[in-house]
């Protein structure tokens, strides 16, 4: 099987207006205070209301252009849920959809991933929001006690950006150096370069050689992503694993999730 190329700046957009769109509709149909099992001190509706401030945030971060810091609380309007908490979170989309497509996919902005050596843009986060929001729509889902997997597409570009950026924000390794392959079954496969410097991540498709791994995590691509955003745990039978079972524990608990 093969992967689907990575979307475009347009299809991002569209993307976070979907997701964004079905985190609504799944959290109507939930109590409002059932609690988010990967974050036992929110409810469904303080997930909304996270989400739509992170929109808003976006958004200011976006409009701000270059800065050396992220705004602060005074430079994101209503920042805090007002009204009707369905309402504010469809504007609050709308607020991020706007200033994003005003700017341009290659407007610099703003991000906390600088230091991983990836783009600060518009467009990386576009493309960031989307697999916030993925994941966010299966954790009301987990609530709601009807779990679905997340979208192949995005799912797999959303592996391919935690490898890059939230392993590539950290520093170094505190092991010893190794290496670990992550395996999609959509075809898409990575393997973590592990040392005192940080990480790295090597990109292969289904069929092409990649270097040899101390541990090996396959699965498909929205059980790989859950695992690294510790949705469900790493030794859940949805993975499979060879190689160093114990390694593959300490990957998982290394980045600082944001």
């Amino acid at each position: 099987m093969t992967t689907s190329p990575v979307p475009r700046f347009d299809e991002w957009l569209d993307l976070i207006e979907e997701r964004s769109a079905a985190l609504r509709s799944v959290a109507s149909k939930s109590p409002a205070d059932a609690r988010i099992p990967a974050c036992p001190d929110w409810t469904v509706t303080d997930l909304l209301a996270h989400v739509g401030g992170l929109q808003r945030f976006w958004a200011a971060a976006v409009t701000a252009g270059p800065a050396p810091r992220p705004p602060a609380d005074a430079e994101v309007p209503d920042r805090a849920p007002a009204g009707d908490l369905p309402e504010w979170s469809a504007r609050s989309t709308a607020v991020l959809l706007g200033a994003l497509r005003t700017a341009g996919a290659d407007a610099p902005c703003w991000t906390w991933w600088a230091d991983s050596g990836g783009a600060s843009t518009a467009g990386t986060v576009a493309r960031h929001h989307v697999h916030e929001v993925a994941v966010h729509v299966r954790d009301v889902q987990d609530a709601a006690g009807v779990p679905e997997p997340l979208p192949s597409g995005p799912a797999v570009d959303a592996v391919d950006e935690f490898l890059h950026v939230a392993f590539g924000s950290m520093d170094g390794w505190p092991q010893s150096p190794v290496r670990v392959a992550l395996v999609a079954d959509e075809g898409r496969a990575w393997t973590l370069i592990l040392d005192e410097t940080g990480a790295s991540a090597v990109r292969s498709a289904a069929g092409e050689g990649r270097p040899e791994a101390d541990a090996t995590l396959s699965a498909p691509a929205s059980d790989l992503l859950l695992a690294l955003y510790r949705r469900i745990p790493w030794d859940d039978e949805a993975l499979r694993m060879t190689g160093d079972a114990a390694l593959i524990r300490q990957l998982v608990v290394w980045p600082t999730l944001r």
